[in-house]
């Protein structure tokens, strides 16, 4: 169960600082609370609205078993976003973001096939056949596609949704998502626009404890439609053993039940034969009878 945020956790992390004043996206201007110093300060009450909208929105996903990718190539978020969703089994991109990664998908799974090829290689006995040389420079090739593609590696099919750090350096990401109607969840910054985001979460994108704050919230509520779907799958599981028991204990009464009316059926065809020999019995000694008066 996810730990509810309050007002003083965002504010302790510095979610509410923003960017120069200079630096400022108008079309922000709803979720600023006031300038402060020459910087825009967020209005955190309108965050914590949009987050726990955000988290809720993204646990419905998680639990009816469909993938969030989520995109943070800045250094500060890199490494949060990785240690952290890793845990969810979550897709995610924390090194450049390959261009056409979803409106060119086909061939981004190429790319994915391609390293699952260089491993048989490197188990089915064809790299004893190579040089040094040739074996250097594919596995090299591996490396690069690891570090690009290996969080994705097991993504068969499009994501059902996006998340974001940072809208301005991740905009490539932005635009895939929006022409291919993949909803897109975001913190976005003073600086940002956040007009083309599904899920938008006012906050710092820049600060480290504050996308730890953000991500790890949301990873939470994840991790909660996930364990919902697992408890729901037990029981229908349970439900389905419990059906199929009941329906076998039926199967097996009405068995019981057909065995005991042709029982039944079969006594009724005996006993007029058996009256009949006690008549035929009783025939010959009424005779004798009538014979001897």
């Amino acid at each position: 169960m996810r730990k509810k945020l309050e007002f003083k956790d965002l504010l302790e992390a510095g979610v509410h600082f923003g960017h120069l004043k200079r630096k400022w996206n108008p079309k922000m201007a709803p979720y600023i609370f006031m300038e402060k110093n020459g910087i825009h300060i967020i209005d955190l009450e309108k965050t914590l609205v949009k987050l726990e909208e955000a988290a809720n929105a993204l646990k419905q996903i998680a639990k009816s078993g469909r993938k969030i990718l989520f995109v943070a190539t800045k250094k500060q978020a890199k490494e949060i976003v990785a240690e952290r969703i890793k845990q969810t089994g979550m897709p995610y991109v924390t090194e450049r973001w390959p261009g056409g990664m979803l409106t060119n998908f086909p061939t981004i799974r190429k790319a994915v096939k391609k390293m699952a090829a260089i491993d048989k290689m490197a188990t089915d006995g064809t790299f004893d056949n190579m040089s040094k040389r040739e074996r250097l420079q594919i596995m090299r090739q591996r490396a690069k596609l690891e570090k690009n593609l290996g969080s994705i590696a097991d993504m068969t099919r499009l994501p059902a949704a996006l998340f974001v750090v940072d809208v301005m350096k991740e905009y490539i990401a932005v635009k895939e998502a929006n022409r291919l109607s993949i909803p897109v969840f975001a913190m976005v910054d003073t600086n940002s626009d956040p007009t083309n985001i599904d899920f938008p979460i006012p906050a710092n994108d820049d600060a480290s404890k504050s996308i730890a704050l953000i991500i790890d919230y949301v990873a939470s509520a994840i991790e909660e439609g996930l364990e919902e779907r697992r408890m729901e799958k037990e029981k229908g599981a349970a439900e389905k053993e419990a059906q199929m028991a009941a329906e076998a204990a039926a199967a097996e009464e009405k068995k019981a039940e057909k065995k005991s009316a042709a029982r039944k059926s079969a006594a009724r065809k005996e006993e007029p034969a058996s009256d009949q020999v006690a008549e035929e019995k009783a025939a010959p000694a009424e005779e004798g009878e009538e014979k001897t008066s």
